[in-house]
């Protein structure tokens, strides 16, 4: 099978984290697989070894029409059997390259309850009958966008993400107390020192809501100081700015440690006594199953798929309420730490049986080899 897989950039976020994992076990079982990004390379990017073509597409009508040519010449050269597309963006571009293209069926892949206004909804609903099949990486997400009619239900699958529990982009996915001791040595906190550490980890954007998880951090302060919040995330442009100035108005301050983009995901994971995730709104966030993966207690709020994914591994409140965020991460401070260990040892078992990456797989060749030889189908169902 000849597959291209579309995306918009190769930034280190979690939507282009699983369409890269998808792709190279698919390139690893020997099907010819490309990457087209319509970004201009980023100095930040996921490493691959797949070869990748950077439309360089802009904010400007003549880069747009050159990014198209450029992508239309490359897939006819390539002659794909499929192009997979994933978030809004490469979803309409490979829609509209299907048009000036040669054959092949379009896929496109919907990473988030939210990918925009009224506008982008209406886009998907006119551009609809260039894609073969529209999948959403949680069930939260294919209802909001099937009651939107910005896909047809009969037209709408779900494959939840998968978890790389032998990730080998860092260290893997694999507690270790070595590498605890290392970095919280590394941040200062001593092995004598009984601190509770909170790690959250995503861009500084609004869906992330961090205002959200500042105010719950300041109300656990009041009742615990003995206590850290790690922040890693890039921040683009001066969102950083007003976060720090409301940790300064809360006094909070001096426990939030902004780490900005980090590589070192799992040693961060093995440092933290807990992952705390605050978010408006979300797909289905890999970094919560990485967590989990990790053996982390965490609390979170109930966007997107996160509830598809934590189960009962772990604690899900409302979003936009802070006090309840911050008494779900105060009760998991005063568990005992049998009833912690329980639990982690729930949400590792958890992401390893539910929503292993190469199941994950196993379930995207499925759906490709079908819609390559389809009539198109009633929604399939998901990953349970």
């Amino acid at each position: 099978m000849r597959i291209v897989y579309l995306l918009s950039s190769l930034g280190v976020g979690g939507a282009e984290k699983q369409a890269l994992a998808v792709a190279e076990r698919m390139a690893r079982r020997g099907h010819t697989v490309a990457l087209v990004v319509l970004m201009p390379w980023l100095h930040e990017e996921w490493p691959t070894a797949i070869p990748t073509l950077h439309l360089d597409v802009r904010k400007t009508p003549a880069s747009v029409l050159r990014g198209f040519i450029r992508g239309r010449a490359f897939l006819r050269e390539f002659r794909p059997d499929l192009v997979h597309s994933h978030s809004f963006h490469a979803n309409i571009f490979a829609r509209l390259l299907r048009m000036a293209g040669p054959p092949f069926v379009v896929l496109s892949t919907v990473h988030n309850v939210y990918e925009g206004g009224l506008w982008r909804m209406v886009a998907y609903r006119l551009t609809d009958r260039l894609s073969r099949r529209t999948v959403a990486v949680s069930e939260a997400a294919a209802e909001r966008f099937t009651r939107l009619k910005a896909v047809p239900l009969h037209k709408c699958s779900v494959i939840l993400n998968g978890i790389d529990l032998n990730d080998t982009d860092v260290d893997g996915l694999i507690p270790d107390c070595n590498r605890r001791a290392h970095m919280r040595a590394e941040m200062g906190i001593s092995t004598e020192n009984a601190e509770f550490v909170w790690l959250a980890v995503g861009r500084l954007a609004p869906a992330k809501d961090y205002p959200n998880l500042l105010r719950a951090f300041a109300a656990v302060r009041t009742h615990t100081p003995q206590t850290q919040l790690w922040v890693a995330g890039d921040a683009r442009g001066g969102e950083r700015t007003p976060l720090e100035a409301l940790a300064k108005e809360l006094q909070i301050d001096g426990a939030v440690h902004w780490l900005g983009l980090r590589r070192d995901m799992p040693a961060l994971l093995d440092a933290a006594d807990g992952f705390v995730l605050g978010s408006a709104w979300e797909g289905m966030p890999l970094a919560v199953g990485e967590a989990m993966a990790m053996a982390k207690p965490v609390v979170a709020t109930d966007v997107g798929g996160v509830r598809e994914l934590v189960g009962d591994a772990g604690v899900v409140v409302p979003a936009k309420d802070s006090q309840a965020l911050a008494e779900a991460m105060l009760a998991t401070m005063q568990e005992s730490r049998e009833e912690l260990a329980a639990r982690s040892r729930a949400a590792r078992e958890r992401v390893s049986r539910q929503f292993n990456m190469d199941a994950t797989a196993d379930m995207w060749l499925s759906l490709y080899e079908s819609q390559l030889t389809a009539v198109p189908q009633s929604r399939s169902p998901s990953v349970p």
